[in-house]
Parts: structure tokens; sequence; C-alpha cells
């Protein structure tokens, strides 16, 4: 997908909510909720004052670059294969929109809360993406560990609340039991997994062959799990950080009206994403949607890097999903002004084509179908 730099595409505050107030569950939210997360919303909306967020932000993007210059021997004892390179170091593995292995950046997969979420056998083989342990490189850079579990747990912390929130929202539209509810299907969850990004530098013909691609860093996709937590990127040249060098450059989202805007939040503030998993499961009353990445081009773009933080908020793989398949029309309808989004929507019919209607299934089969569907078979 892509738009000519001669029309620049409308950006978009995203919904702010201060600290205080979402620490406060007697505060009523649910106008920001909705307008952030509702059917009309961008499916985001972003944390200000968070206590000790800046710091522990810096002291882990800062910390990306240093790891993806480790020799590549030492990341090659950081990959992990056998879970489709879902724990530990990541690069080329991926694909870009056009099939080519992504080259763009390199990735470090970890669980910031459990390292070791299980010891069954079983259950490692058969959901080796979650179930997996954490892959740290303790002699090379062992700061990665202390730096990543700390912000990784912050944004968690923060996530349980406007989780609490949203429920406090949804509850108002359907009914649903406590243990239904996005806060409490995070909080008994071992799934929970953070992705440090590292985009290396590029040269000036490398951000020209991209052209004016609305998703030349980050392919258009929808986060499948429940609640993502976003930092907003750090810029930097020669190891000097420095503002983004284009304001074309960021986060991208096309909207329910099919509308693509960019999106912008500040660098002291946590934004949140609402996943497919929430969007079903509410019945349209959180909403999802497709967003990509742009990368800066131009002359002042050459030799920047790139380097931000994401928290994917999901079930635990044994977390039953009761999806809800009561529309197999072009749009399903939940109620009289929600419908869900089309990419939401084909996950759904994907579910249908491989279950009963009637039945239910688990989180970790349901990532399972969509990874092999979109990925490739385990072998």
């Amino acid at each position: 997908m892509s738009c000519s730099s001669e029309t620049p595409l409308p950006t978009l505050r995203t919904v702010t909510i201060p600290y205080y107030e979402l620490k406060d569950k007697d505060a009523d939210l649910s106008l920001k909720i909705e307008e952030g997360f509702g059917p009309n919303g961008l499916g985001i909306l972003s944390i200000t004052d968070v206590p000790e967020f800046p710091s522990l932000r810096r002291n882990l993007l800062c910390l990306s670059s240093r790891l993806a210059a480790l020799p590549e021997d030492v990341k090659k004892e950081l990959e992990d294969p056998q879970s489709r390179y879902n724990f530990g170091w990541s690069h080329g593995k991926e694909q870009l929109e056009s099939g080519k292995p992504d080259l763009l950046k390199g990735s470090f997969y970890a669980n910031p809360l459990i390292d070791v979420p299980t010891n069954d056998t079983y259950l490692i083989q058969r959901y080796p993406s979650y179930c997996g342990a954490n892959i740290w490189p303790l002699a090379a850079l062992p700061e990665l560990e202390v730096a990543f579990k700390a912000l990784g747990k912050l944004i968690f912390d923060v996530g349980l609340m406007v989780a609490y929130h949203c429920d406090q929202y949804v509850s108002r539209g359907m009914k649903m039991r406590k243990d239904e509810g996005l806060e409490q299907i995070l909080l008994r969850s071992r799934c929970h997994k953070g992705r440090l990004l590292y985009y290396f530098p590029a040269q000036l013909s490398n951000h020209e062959e991209n052209g004016d691609s609305m998703s030349s860093w980050c392919g258009w996709h929808t986060d499948h799990g429940s609640l993502t937590g976003l930092t907003c990127a750090m810029f930097k040249r020669n190891d000097v950080e420095i503002s983004c060098p284009d304001s074309a450059a960021g986060l991208y989202i096309r909207t329910r009206s099919g509308e693509i805007v960019k999106a912008t939040f500040g660098e002291n503030e946590i934004a949140y994403q609402i996943g497919e998993t929430t969007e079903i499961l509410s019945q349209g009353y959180l909403c999802a949607t497709p967003h990509g990445v742009r990368a800066p081009k131009g002359k002042e773009a050459s030799d920047v890097d790139r380097s931000t933080f994401a928290l994917f908020m999901q079930p635990d793989w044994d977390e039953k999903l009761n999806f809800l398949f009561n529309c197999r029309d072009e749009k399903l309808k939940f109620s009289e002004d929600v419908y869900i989004h089309k990419e939401v929507f084909n996950a759904e019919v994907l579910l249908f084509q491989l279950i009963p209607s009637n039945d239910s299934l688990t989180f970790g089969e349901y990532s399972e179908m969509l990874l092999d569907k979109y990925y490739h078979k385990k072998t």
C-alpha cells in the first residue's frame, strides 16, 4: 500500500489518559476508552506521566544497537528455530510484503515476567512460541535481561490498569463474568512476549528503493493477541540520539472507514493497541486496526537507526476462547452499530472453517492456526 508524498496523509494524536486517572478504579474513563478503542476509534490510546517510564525506556532502547552488533556466532547462540524464532534473536527470518526476507531489522524476543513458563515437554513441543524458555546473552550483554524485564514489567502493570477500564466499558454493553474480562485473562496468562526491535542504518539508495510505501519498515498487520504496549521509537545516527529525520515516517493505521492516517504519541507515553482476540471476545466493543510503520527517507535519513519495544499481552496458551460465530456474511455484526473489522472477520472465518461453530479452542491452538496459515507449518 502506498501513497504519493505530494498528498500527505492526516496526522492524528492518540487519545491520552493521565496515569493518575488510570490508576483510580473509581474513575469513569469509558468515554476515553470508547474514543480510543471503540468502533470509531483508531484502536490505540496512550498513557501519560507514568513514573520511571522515561528512564526505563531509554535504558533498554540504548541496548538494541549493542545487541545487534554482537558477533554473529554469539547471536547464533541466541536463536531458537523451534519457536519460529519467537524467543531470543531473530534476523532475516520473517518476510516483507514483497516476499523477500526482512533484513531491515533485527528482533529480540523474551517473556519479561517468566523465564521458564513450563517444564512440560509436551507443552513445549505443542506451543513452542509460548512455552519455551527465555534465552539471555548473560556473558555478552548481561544488562539486557535487567533492562528488558524492568520495562516489560512496567508496561504490563500499566496495561492491566488499561484492561480494567476496558472491562468497565465493555460490561455496559454485554454480559460477562468477572473471570471473562480482559484484566483477569491477562493476569492469569503465562504467554506475554516482549519484542525489542532494532532497525539497521540504511543508505540513501535503500530508502529510495522503498519509495512511498506506508509499510516500508513494518508490513500491514493486525496484532492477534489481546493488548499491545508500545514505546515511542528512538532514532540515532552514529550512536548520537536525534529526532526523526522525516516527518512522514512513523506509525500508520487504517481506520474503520478505510482511511489511512498517521498516529502519533509522545516520547514519554506508553501506547496501547487492541488485538484481534480482544475484539472478538468483546463482541466488537473494543476494536483492532491494521497498522504498519513507514521508514524515513531522503538524504537526512541515511545512516539513521531506529529502536523500539513492544509488549504483546495475550491470553494463556490453555485459555479457552469462546468465539462467537453469529454471522458469516461480509460483515460480522455484533450490535446495532458495531461491526468487526475486515481483518478480524477473516481471522474468525479461518476459525469457522477449522472448528465446529459451537465449539471453543484455546489461545495456543488459535495462534498456531494463524502461524501455520500466514508463516509456515511446523516441521
